[in-house]
């Protein structure tokens, strides 16, 4: 059995399908990954000796496309399915089933290789935010608000069905139309699929059953990272109290004026030293000061138990692994998913949730005196044991079943 993994997005797409390739290989299963060109994905995959086929373009070159032709989100997505359908039919071939997530052009452009090839295909989500369910509002996409009189959750899911009809059911279906295949009455629902995988932790994450999507939770995909720290790294961790980690992920923090310097001095105030990750916003020290110490991409797993606390923007797979760590996070949440994952932290109890994108000095001073107090690590510490840590070898065994029972085996 031979699976294609297709995702578009940032690491916090692509590095928890590795872990899902390294679940199905134990199960005998050749997975193939399809991400992004990025140098930075192309050696996660070659790490753990990962077949992997590109995506249409890296990524950063997509987000630099998009910013500098000012193309609305339609027009995007008119360019993205089309190319990203091409790049796919040549990485799916010899697959028997096709596992898509990330931007949800690419998921349309994925059900459409995998109809077209005739074998089954199945949608992930990481966040259940993203999923039909009465329990919870939908996350509101640009040029479509929320209506302030609409406050029942299944009116808004079925007013996010047409706005996802007006975003993205054009280009999806002219292409689909363009290679053969019906166009789709509600673009959301069929490449959603009724019975998507959630893989996220049902503790920082939970998800209620319902009659909208019967969405199969299988607990985060956590890839086993056993890197060492680079020996600089640790002689900083071993030279005091445990810092403050500071990191920002793929988010580019451009409607903050100096994010760097706001945290460093925040957590100087505190009299904590920092560690301060680069990430896609290119942060630096602002200083020469020697207790600030700044790095590339890192071991998280073996980082974050040795920090005092994780200031971060809130993706699922950073949020996951300071929850596992058992480290207060400060979550300062800036698009989509993000204000979720702040809620559900401040709401465990295992952190404090920013108001807004935007961090000041102020502001996040009065997150740390949250994140830093004794009782919050306390909690984090309590929280960090209920984390499941076999999502990935859950989501392959059901992938497997369905494929087989799909096959008639």
């Amino acid at each position: 059995m031979r699976m294609l993994l297709s995702t578009y997005g940032s690491r916090g797409d692509v590095q928890p399908l590795v872990a899902l390739a390294l679940a199905l290989r134990k199960l005998g299963v050749e997975a193939v990954v399809s991400a992004p060109p990025d140098a930075e994905f192309a050696e996660l995959l070659a790490r753990h000796d990962v077949p992997s086929a590109p995506a249409f373009q890296s990524v950063h070159e997509w987000i630099a496309t998009a910013r500098q032709s000012g193309l609305r989100l339609p027009e995007l997505a008119a360019r993205l399915v089309p190319a990203q359908y091409e790049a796919l039919m040549a990485a799916a071939r010899g697959c028997n089933a096709i596992v898509a997530t990330g931007l949800f052009p690419s998921k349309a452009a994925a059900l459409a290789v995998a109809e077209t090839m005739g074998v089954p295909y199945a949608s992930v989500h990481f966040c259940p935010r993203y999923l039909p369910s009465p329990e919870h509002p939908p996350v509101a996409f640009p040029g479509w608000p929320h209506p302030p009189e609409m406050t029942d959750n299944r009116e808004l899911w079925a007013y996010n069905a047409r706005a996802m009809d007006a975003l993205f059911g054009e280009a999806v279906n002219s292409h689909r139309v363009a290679i053969g295949l019906p166009a789709l009455d509600h673009v959301r629902d069929q490449v959603f699929t009724h019975r998507p995988l959630l893989a996220s932790d049902p503790v920082l994450s939970p998800w209620q059953p319902n009659e909208l999507v019967d969405a199969v939770q299988t607990g985060a995909w956590i890839l086993p990272d056993e890197r060492p720290l680079a020996p600089d790294l640790a002689a900083f961790l071993d030279a005091g109290e445990p810092p403050v980690y500071v990191g920002f992920g793929s988010m580019a923090m451009q409607g903050s004026e100096d994010p760097a310097r706001n945290a460093i001095e925040a957590v100087r105030a505190h009299g904590r030293r920092v560690v301060l990750a680069r990430g896609w916003a290119g942060l630096a020290p602002i200083d020469e000061g020697h207790d600030c110490f700044a790095i590339g991409e890192v071991n998280q797993q073996a980082l974050f138990p040795r920090v005092a606390a994780v200031m971060h923007h809130g993706g699922a797979g950073t949020t996951t692994a300071a929850a596992r760590a058992g480290t207060p996070q400060l979550i300062v949440p800036q698009v989509a998913d993000q204000p979720y994952w702040a809620g559900r932290v401040a709401d465990l109890g295992i952190g404090a949730a920013h108001d807004g994108p935007v961090p000041s000095f102020d502001s996040l001073s009065a997150g740390l005196d949250i994140v830093l107090a004794g009782k919050t690590r306390e909690r984090a510490d309590a929280v960090a044991g209920t984390i499941r840590t076999d999502g990935a070898v859950r989501a392959a065994e059901t992938l497997v079943a369905w494929i087989e029972k799909a096959a008639g085996g």
